[in-house]
């Protein structure tokens, strides 16, 4: 056996472990979903109801209901609010470490903590500041000297979305800190140094040096939180349950409410594959734009 053919064999018997999982934890549930939502599988079968073939009714019934086009909508929402502020926060908190802070360190593990707190425990503590009685409508108080109400920003259908994406952007902004930290340690300081020379301020450096050598990094940030953008769940369901008027209704909310709340398992595997060709469409964007930056250069 050549050498070639050697190192081949060694490479595939690497990845097998890898594949494995892929196809046991991400292939088969896809393929199992497809063949479900032709059907009208219930979560509790009936014995004198056997499942039967239906066609693509249940891709009919969800655009028809108008349920997951609005959950569409609003995920859709949620995400276009949610990127530029989580990845401009992630951004700034990096330069701020990057830069010569004699306790950079200290900061460095100090605006990593929401990250590893859970959602759970985060959307708790962030409801209680939400409330009536809460910081938010203090602080508003304050800054509007007592002349602004108290607001219901959970229960108010012009702010319980933002108030979903405020705190998702502070839950999820240490990630993208991360890797726009490591992006920024790989930019040459002689760039830097030729720009001084030039006479470029602190603007200038940022503006004509630090954002292009960052491209790569902006794309697999914002490819990346957009995906895990429309994966909201978790704190939709326990600070607003989809409202107030459905306004943070997402779609993994109408996965979840059709396949175990209603028990309709067919329309549930019928959202769950639509969701999960948006979220295959975003990655092949971001491996097409990738190709294309490496091109360019």
């Amino acid at each position: 056996m050549s050498n070639m053919k050697k190192d081949q064999w060694q490479a595939w018997a690497f990845l097998a472990p890898a594949m494995g999982l892929i196809a046991l934890f991400i292939i088969l549930p896809f393929v199992l979903s497809a063949m479900l939502s032709f059907t009208d599988q219930r979560l509790v079968p009936n014995p004198n109801v056997p499942t039967k073939f239906i066609g693509w009714r249940n891709y009919v019934r969800l655009f028809e209901s108008g349920e997951f086009l609005n959950a569409f909508f609003r995920t859709s929402l949620f995400v276009l609010l949610v990127v530029p502020l989580q990845s401009a926060m992630g951004l700034g908190a990096a330069l701020l470490i990057n830069s010569k802070l004699p306790v950079r360190n200290l900061f460095r593990g100090i605006y990593f903590l929401p990250t590893i707190i859970s959602m759970v425990v985060v959307s708790v503590v962030w409801a209680s500041l939400y409330q009536r009685e809460g910081f938010f409508n203090y602080a508003l108080s304050g800054l509007s000297l007592g002349a602004a109400q108290p607001v219901d920003w959970l229960q108010n259908p012009w702010t319980a979305m933002p108030a979903i994406v405020l705190l998702s952007a502070w839950q999820g902004f240490p990630f993208q800190m991360v890797i726009y930290l490591a992006g920024l340690q790989s930019i040459s300081r002689d760039l830097y140094e030729a720009a001084r020379i030039e006479g470029a301020s602190r603007w200038q450096e940022f503006r004509f040096v630090t954002l292009p050598s960052l491209r790569n990094t902006h794309i697999l940030v914002v490819i990346t939180t957009t995906i895990f953008a429309f994966k909201l769940f978790t704190q939709v369901q326990l600070l607003t349950q989809g409202g107030p008027a459905n306004v943070t209704d997402t779609l993994v909310r109408v996965i979840y409410m059709q396949g175990f709340r209603q028990g309709k398992v067919g329309i549930a595997a019928a959202a769950a594959v639509l969701f999960f060709l948006i979220v295959l469409a975003i990655s092949l964007l971001q491996l097409r734009l990738v190709r294309e930056e490496r091109a360019i250069q």
